[in-house]
């Protein structure tokens, strides 16, 4: 029987590594977790989840990116067919390290800390040409040989500045980099010519309040492999959706338990007297 050559290894030795960084936390539990059902009536095509992960490399992309939000998939409604045996029907594309591009279900999420990012003025037509893009990527995969890249991310909190750890992401040059799944939904925008961040602009004889650092910052994330999760929820042009109030919310409605057991309480004396 022929050895496997030294790609084959590094390829078994990455996918390896990409599992052990897939395992997940203990201990996470989600302040508000998703409905699917919720969410499904309120999602349009080319809306943006963000998700608070529970995986070895959701903490390191938390760090480093200095946000709650460790992972995006974008919503593609039901663009995607019905699964021939039955199952629920894929409605999120998002990029898996390890795994490449897929499709999964909402109920994926169901127990996250999730968020709705929704591009303002989007029109139709670009809304479709973004879910497309991501659907005919399906089934990209990435190649796991570039150890480097997969190794930086088993050190949880590297001890670097602030300012240098978003970078730290770009770090290496092979394809794990974009296991950052949101590199994959911004260049679906930017191939639809939506903008993520804002563009800098300095006029002569104008002070600005931003600072230096912040206009670097920004200049240098403007290439799509190094957006992350954090851009879409600070982003000026994405407007963030919450699923409790776009159906209308009245606070007036609200049942508290406290109140209600104070309300049985004035009952049962007024019964028994």
């Amino acid at each position: 029987m022929p050895k496997p050559g030294p790609d084959s290894l590094l390829d078994r030795f990455g996918q390896f590594l990409a599992r052990r960084l897939e395992s997940e936390s203990s201990g996470y539990q989600p302040y508000t977790p998703s409905d699917p059902e919720t969410l499904s009536r309120t999602l349009q095509p080319g809306d943006i989840i963000l998700v608070e992960g529970n995986q070895r490399v959701s903490a390191a992309i938390k760090y480093l990116t200095q946000s709650t939000w460790s992972h995006a998939a974008l919503y593609v409604g039901d663009m995607l067919p019905e699964p021939e045996d039955g199952s629920e029907r894929p409605r999120l594309v998002e990029v898996i390290l390890g795994q490449g591009c897929i499709a999964v279900p909402l109920s994926k999420y169901r127990t996250y800390n999730t968020r709705i990012c929704r591009a303002v003025g989007l029109t139709p037509e670009d809304r479709n040409a973004v879910a497309n893009y991501m659907i005919q990527r399906l089934g990209l995969r990435y190649d796991m040989r570039n150890i480097f890249d997969l190794m930086r991310y088993f050190l949880p909190t590297p001890p670097v500045p602030v300012r240098w750890r978003r970078r730290m992401i770009a770090l290496g040059s092979g394809d794990p980099t974009r296991a950052i799944c949101s590199s994959l939904i911004a260049q679906a925008f930017q191939s639809v010519a939506y903008p993520i961040l804002p563009e800098i602009v300095q006029v002569k004889g104008h002070a600005t309040a931003e600072s230096v650092y912040s206009r670097e910052e920004i200049l240098h994330i403007r290439h799509h492999s190094l957006f992350t999760p954090r851009d879409f929820d600070l982003s000026p042009y994405f407007e963030i959706v919450k699923p409790t109030l776009v159906f209308g919310f009245d606070y007036k409605q609200l049942r508290w338990a406290e109140k209600e057991k104070h309300e049985a309480a004035e009952a049962a004396t007024r019964g028994g007297a």
